[in-house]
């Protein structure tokens, strides 16, 4: 987690999170920490948030019956417990998500595993359009406590350049 602090007055200090583009390199790897231990409540709940109607998430006697033999983890919050896991230390200041290519979910996820994250910086590009941000993509991987990779994704987003952020506009409260 990337947390920095800025001073806002005299003895007054506020903290920040996240990167901003020239603190992106090629090559860097971040572990985003903390890990998260799945529960049986997180995926009956996201499953219902999103209306996911299918048995092998959610009805322990149709999991049974499936070669798992047990409920899976529905594929999206995998996803999404990732994302979430990488915000502090890569996309705090992001001014935008711009895309998510080759998602692969490469093993099963099962309530009680604990998933941990990390991500590759592939590239750092200052924006053709938009002065004082760029574009940075990275690869996450999520891994659960038997280093067994149960998901990996590319993700772009729009970063601000020092200077460029939220929190760096005059009057700004963050």
């Amino acid at each position: 987690m990337v947390q920095g602090w800025k001073q806002v007055g005299p003895q007054r200090y506020r903290e920040s999170f996240g990167r901003y583009l020239e603190e992106f390199t090629v090559g860097d790897v971040y572990e985003h920490r903390p890990g998260k231990t799945v529960t049986e409540y997180d995926n009956h709940l996201f499953t219902l948030l999103t209306l996911n109607t299918h048995p092998l998430h959610f009805d322990a006697e149709y999991g049974k019956l499936t070669e798992w033999g047990r409920n899976l983890v529905v594929s999206p919050y995998t996803l999404s417990l990732l994302i979430g896991m990488s915000v502090s230390d890569l996309s705090q200041k992001t001014i935008a998500n711009l895309g998510m290519d080759e998602v692969r979910f490469t093993a099963p996820v099962f309530a009680g595993d604990t998933l941990y994250a990390e991500s590759e910086v592939l590239e750092v590009r200052p924006s053709r359009s938009r002065p004082g941000q760029g574009i940075v993509t990275v690869r996450t991987t999520g891994r659960n406590q038997a280093d067994v990779v149960v998901c990996t994704f590319k993700r772009s987003m729009l970063i601000p350049a020092k200077g460029h952020a939220v929190e760096d506009q005059p009057g700004s409260r963050y």
